[in-house]
């Protein structure tokens, strides 16, 4: 049922006119517009920055449970920023968000959130600048930011403690161990917790329990065995190959830049099983595979957004005559 809403959601967005598309844009920013005000609030009311009562769960940073899915958040929201400063006119506000954004990737805490923010914005704005008339000296201000940005981002990270015993290494080992025996048909979606303590080391097993492999890659191909794995090959491959043709479309690209690093921040978490990355995750597929796009560029290629969007004005009858 959760696959099948966002599967839902993602035809529904492919099917939907161009102009369509765009028009969604503005209700992502305005949630993470909310979510950042919220996680504002949260981390400058005191030093404790859990809210317990106000949702059926404890809010950790902004409206979510999970201080690195709200990072998670932020850094996908990155290369549509960046789109909307250089390709929507909005330079000066873009700036302002995008300074905004990582300075919550920094106040939530998140290693990988701050990590892959980082590489984001830097490859956001190489990659899309390149088709903005305001590229160089924007490449040049974002580098400047993004340098004392990595300064505050190694302090974060070299003042966190790393577990090396009871970490990500060991998650994997002991997931890996449950794949070997199942890897034909799995051990069924939703097991994972109960299964995993099966492979578990005696001196792994502490009060604090284990509920995710911290790779869903791994985690999906304990509980759907092969027939999920070659699914997930099948989907990276054709998401590789409509890359090819979205080179000239702007929010194409900003949305295929979005969904590899959701991909990737996959590796070392789950953030596409919080309802709100996942619904998030389907929007930005539907980006990328909607056939519309191509139809909308011009012969030379040029999208229509900097032809100042004129697709709402309609052609009288006469002038389609001529």
């Amino acid at each position: 049922m959760y696959f099948s809403a966002a599967a839902a959601f993602f035809l529904s967005v492919i099917r939907l006119r161009p102009d369509q598309v765009y028009g969604l844009l503005p209700f992502f920013f305005m949630g993470v517009i909310c979510n950042g005000l919220a996680a504002a609030i949260q981390y400058s009311l005191s030093d404790t920055v859990a809210i317990e009562g106000l949702l059926p769960f404890t809010i950790n940073a902004g409206l979510f449970a999970n201080q690195n899915h709200f990072s998670a958040l932020l850094f996908v929201s990155i290369p549509f920023v960046v789109y909307y400063g250089l390709f929507r006119g909005h330079l000066l506000s873009g700036s302002l968000g995008l300074i905004s954004l990582l300075l919550l990737l920094l106040a939530a805490g998140s290693r990988a959130g701050i990590l892959i923010g980082l590489a984001i914005t830097i490859i956001s704005v190489v990659f899309l600048s390149a088709r903005s008339r305001l590229g160089g000296y924007g490449v040049l201000a974002v580098f400047i930011g993004l340098s004392l940005y990595s300064m505050g981002a190694w302090t974060k990270i070299d003042a966190e403690v790393v577990d090396p015993e009871f970490g990500g290494a060991e998650f994997a080992r002991t997931t890996i161990a449950g794949i070997e025996e199942n890897w034909a048909i799995g051990v069924g979606f939703g097991s994972f917790q109960k299964v995993y303590q099966i492979y578990e080391k005696g001196e792994m097993i502490f009060k604090p329990y284990v509920n995710h492999a911290h790779n869903d890659y791994l985690e999906l191909a304990l509980e759907g065995g092969a027939p999920v794995v070659f699914l997930i090959a099948v989907y990276l491959i054709l998401l590789f190959a409509s890359a090819l043709g979205v080179r000239r479309e702007p929010l194409q690209k900003a949305a295929f830049l979005s969904v590899s690093f959701l991909l990737v921040h996959s590796l070392v978490d789950y953030p596409l099983r919080t309802a709100a990355l996942a619904m998030i995750f389907a929007y930005m597929n539907g980006i990328i595979f909607h056939k519309g796009f191509a139809e909308r560029l011009n012969p030379r290629g040029e999208s229509p957004d900097a032809q100042h969007d004129n697709l709402h004005v309609p052609v009288r009858s006469s002038a389609l005559a001529r």
